[in-house]
């Protein structure tokens, strides 16, 4: 996801590079590429028109700094841009007990599981939730959730010969309240499309369950759609959240910078990919450093942290705030990545890598990146500026690859490691010092 928007954006900022000061001029120029980038990306035409005229004010109205470079300070503007946008800061779910949730959305944007991945996160904060299964006319959509609350060890209600989404939410309730659930999450009938019968089915239920947090479930890949699906519902039924899914596959994001905005309603949580672990909160800062091909260091750390464990994720830690991390730590996260995500998705993370392919298949792709690096030396590894012509074209023969395999991923490495010297990097791992 972003791939193109991020392509364009770190074009437009390359472009800058060998100007000396903003002008109105060249301002301009830049302005009309983001613009294009954004349309190009499915995001809405007011939204996008809005933003170019926020960064436009932003550049005109301050002094470059002499510190850096026009470059510089015009990814500043954008980055701070796409936060405002998104959303500055995290929006939590409302501390109420016991807590009720309604989940809707379209058919296929992946209410269901989203049910049960938003119910895992709850539970490993302390919460005690409970699954109830309105969904009554997707076939086996009672059964998913079921089966995803054993899978889980979460508490579930459901009732399979009845229709009555309001008797079954009313009683679901009663139940939640017998066994001790503090937080209710109501999965909730899609359609293919909104109709009236979806929303007075949505209102009614909305009536019974006075429900704390109302939470859209949002495919990104719909695109520009998915803004008008989203002020729809807020018209029925006035969500207070959005959950977006499917932000591992090949969606243009255009979903994710344009609902914010046109609804007023922030984003809570992403899904990332099908496991029930996949999920998380949702942090603009960091979506707008990865759509600005700047990575997401702390991202990438807390997953290490849930993976690696506390002493090896230290030592990574280490490493990526020295800029230290050469070839043998390389080697050792790819034989551990399986364990933390889509490949795709661990990809987005690292700084540089904006311009990095990953459409084969992950066991394929870790395979060639794996051999290429195990057919280098441990010097080699370890001081990678040793790796001249003669010993690449050695490690592509020895590794089954080309020259150009081994020259691309040197070159992404080389990037990777430049960016992690930068200041951001630092701020974010002492962000991320603080908060443990």
């Amino acid at each position: 996801m972003f791939e193109n928007l991020t392509h364009q954006l770190t074009q437009t900022l390359r472009s800058l590079r060998g100007v000396s000061k903003l002008t109105e001029s060249n301002i301009t120029e830049a302005l009309v590429e983001i613009r294009t980038a954004l349309l190009a990306a499915d995001v809405n035409f007011q939204v996008a028109r809005d933003f170019v005229e926020d960064v436009k004010q932003q550049c005109l109205g301050q002094k470059v700094v002499q510190s850096v470079t026009p470059a510089q300070q015009v990814a500043k503007i954008l980055n701070d841009a796409l936060v405002r946008l998104l959303g500055e800061g995290t929006a939590a779910l409302s501390d109420k007990k016991p807590l009720h949730i309604m989940l809707l959305g379209l058919h296929g944007s992946g209410k269901t599981t989203s049910s049960a991945k938003l119910a895992r996160m709850l539970a490993a904060k302390g919460w005690r939730p409970a699954l109830i299964a309105c969904d009554v006319y997707r076939p086996a959509a009672i059964n998913q959730l079921e089966q995803l609350a054993r899978q889980e060890d979460l508490l579930f209600y459901g009732e399979h010969d009845q229709k009555d989404v309001v008797s079954i939410a009313r009683k679901g309730l009663r139940w939640s309240q017998k066994v001790g659930a503090d937080a209710v999450i109501i999965d909730t009938a899609g359609r293919l499309q909104i109709d009236e019968q979806l929303i007075t089915e949505l209102k009614q239920l909305h009536d019974e369950v006075k429900p704390h947090e109302v939470l859209l479930v949002a495919d990104s890949a719909l695109g520009r759609e998915a803004v008008d699906v989203a002020q729809r519902f807020h018209e029925a039924v006035s969500l207070t959240g959005i959950i977006l899914t499917k932000l591992d596959g090949d969606a243009r994001g255009g979903a994710a910078l344009s609902m914010k905005a046109v609804t007023k309603v922030p984003i809570k949580y992403v899904g990332t990919g099908e496991k029930t672990g996949e999920f998380d909160i949702f942090y603009p800062e960091r979506m707008a450093s990865r759509i600005l091909g700047m990575g997401d260091v702390v991202s990438l750390v807390e997953k290490a942290q849930e993976t690696f464990g506390a002493q090896e994720t230290e030592r990574l830690e280490k490493k990526l705030r020295r800029a230290e991390f050469n070839f043998e730590d390389f080697l050792q996260q790819l034989q551990q990545l399986r364990n933390m995500g889509p490949l795709e998705s661990l990809v987005s993370m690292l700084p540089g890598t904006s311009g990095l392919h990953v459409g084969d298949p992950e066991k394929k792709k870790l395979k060639r990146i794996e051999a290429i690096v195990q057919s280098m030396t441990p010097q080699e590894r370890a001081y990678p500026n040793i790796l001249n012509g003669s010993r690449r074209m050695r490690i592509a023969n020895g590794s089954g690859t080309t020259i150009r395999d081994v020259n691309g991923m040197l070159k992404q490495f080389q990037q990777m490691r430049n960016m992690m010297k930068g200041s951001k990097i630092k701020k974010m791992m002492h962000a991320l010092q603080s908060r443990t």
